[in-house]
């Protein structure tokens, strides 16, 4: 059956590109990191219900007064999607976030079209076509494409930008251009080192005309989402760019250091496996002089991470569909000698052979799941006022639990870490919900608070997935544990 179907077809490619996203959307459930979860939705999604839980808005009780840095673009999307299905009357967290991850499914198909377009009008259609499989198959991307990431979510709008320019194929092309790319900026302010790169090369090409097109375009998107949002907010446009340049510049330095210099070029390589990622990182300086206009830009940003000490693998995606696109085109001239070509097939057959199962693997696996499924097994409780006991004496302290699960931001929750022979109330006894944090003394534990609480029923067991358990064995600072949720009044509903 495999053979009648077109591998070359582009609707083929695109087909599948949806279909492994929508698979992703609904069975790859939870969130990836702290960023895509807590960061957007706890924010957009307390907006939603008029509260600001995460404090960034001025007017607000939590708010601390000054502007942390956030843009506002995506995290607005998100408010008014929130917002909009809650009119409907739809308050499930898991059926909103379900919704949620289909939405952003269907425009993360938008960076394969993309990228087989950008392939067909700077190279062939057969490398447009690897191209678009590589895109479309990635075995991270649509696990990533699903998530409330920036880095990702903001590609479709560069990828569309780049298109327009290396096409300008009508007389405000550019200008569209830097629109489209100034969206991907107030999505992700480091974006800004890919495009300037590309205002540079035109400016000393000495084609003005282009310079101010593309120019204006980014200018006028980023003054719109930045200046008039900003200045309806804080009362003075870029409130928040700057609070992010601040920030950076006092505190991000000593964020999550990192004295590897070569970290995302192994990154960016070890996403394509060895040695297929090898051949593409000598494919992509290869293609330096084919298309300097992508090349250098893509370059720069990737040597601007490299430097610059705040070092996450997820800041280097926003280029991944570039790397990809210029490491094929780059090789293409390699395989013109025996060798290359001989390794190039067999590097491609050993990518795919360890490809498809990651994918398949990580495209159905639930992330951070005992952590949303504990919190999730809350929302039907109202939590109004309501205390919450985190029992982790016997573990690794817990990680930030998402309050969106549970559907409500009126409820607090106290931690205990202390060894279980120093077992106190500080609430005169008076939770109404524990959730014991491990397996290691767990019946110990568990008996101790039945005897502070004697109406205690359980409520839900939480298991970890594969993938959580996997990534707690490798570092136990990974709060993936097991959860036990326990409420201790019977009576209350």
């Amino acid at each position: 059956m495999l053979k009648k179907i077109d591998l070359e077809n582009y609707k083929i490619i695109l087909f599948a590109a949806l279909i492994i996203r929508i698979i992703s959307a609904l069975f790859s459930k939870g969130y990836g990191m702290h960023d895509d979860h807590f960061v957007i939705v706890e924010t957009a999604a307390s907006w939603a219900d008029g509260i600001d839980n995460s404090g960034w808005l001025p007017w607000s009780k939590q708010s601390i007064g000054v502007p942390q840095g956030h843009s506002f673009t995506y995290v607005g999307i998100n408010f008014l999607f929130f917002k909009f299905w809650k009119l409907l009357g739809m308050s499930d967290p898991q059926l909103l976030m379900t919704f949620n991850r289909i939405a952003h499914a269907l425009f993360s198909v938008l960076i394969v079209y993309f990228g087989i377009k950008i392939t067909a009008l700077i190279s062939t259609r057969k490398n447009s076509v690897l191209v678009g499989w590589i895109l479309a198959l990635l075995w991270v991307l649509p696990f990533l494409s699903v998530r409330n990431l920036v880095e990702i979510t903001a590609i479709p709008f560069l990828m569309w930008g780049v298109w327009l320019l290396l096409k300008n194929d009508k007389k405000y092309a550019l200008f569209y251009a830097g629109l489209l790319i100034g969206v991907a900026i107030s999505f992700r302010y480091q974006i800004a080192v890919f495009a300037i790169p590309i205002a540079l090369f035109y400016f000393f090409k000495q084609q003005f005309r282009a310079f101010f097109l593309f120019s204006g375009g980014v200018t006028l998107t980023f003054c719109v989402t930045q200046g008039i949002v900003d200045a309806f907010v804080w009362g003075y446009p870029f409130a928040e760019f700057l609070g992010y340049a601040l920030y950076n510049v006092n505190e991000g330095t000593r964020y999550l250091p990192n004295s590897n210099y070569f970290m995302y070029f192994f990154v960016l390589m070890g996403l394509l496996f060895v040695p297929l990622g090898l051949l593409f990182m000598i494919g992509f300086f290869n293609s330096r002089k084919l298309q300097p206009i992508i090349f250098v830009p893509t370059l720069v940003f990737l040597l601007f991470h490299t430097f610059y000490p705040n070092r996450q693998e997820r800041f280097i995606l926003s280029i991944l569909p570039f790397f990809i696109i210029l490491g094929v085109i780059g090789f293409e001239q390699l395989k013109k000698s025996q060798f290359w070509n001989k390794t190039w097939s067999i590097s491609l057959n050993i990518f795919w052979v360890i490809n498809i199962p990651l994918l398949l693997f990580l495209s159905l696996t639930y992330t951070k799941m005992s952590r949303v499924e504990a919190m999730y097994s809350l929302h039907p409780f109202n939590l109004t006022n309501k205390n919450l006991l985190i029992e982790a004496s016997a573990e690794t302290p817990p990680s930030m639990l998402p309050m969106f699960y549970a559907n409500s931001w009126s409820f607090k929750m106290s931690e205990r870490i202390v060894p279980l022979d120093q077992i106190e109330d500080p609430n005169d006894n008076k939770f109404d919900f524990i959730l014991f944090f491990g397996e290691e003394k767990l019946t110990k534990r568990i008996e101790a608070y039945t005897k502070l609480h004697p109406n205690m029923q359980l409520i839900k067991k939480c298991e970890p997935s594969t993938l959580d358990l996997l990534l707690r064995k490798m570092n136990k600072h990974n709060a993936n544990q097991y959860i036990e949720v326990w409420k201790t009044n019977t009576s209350y509903k």
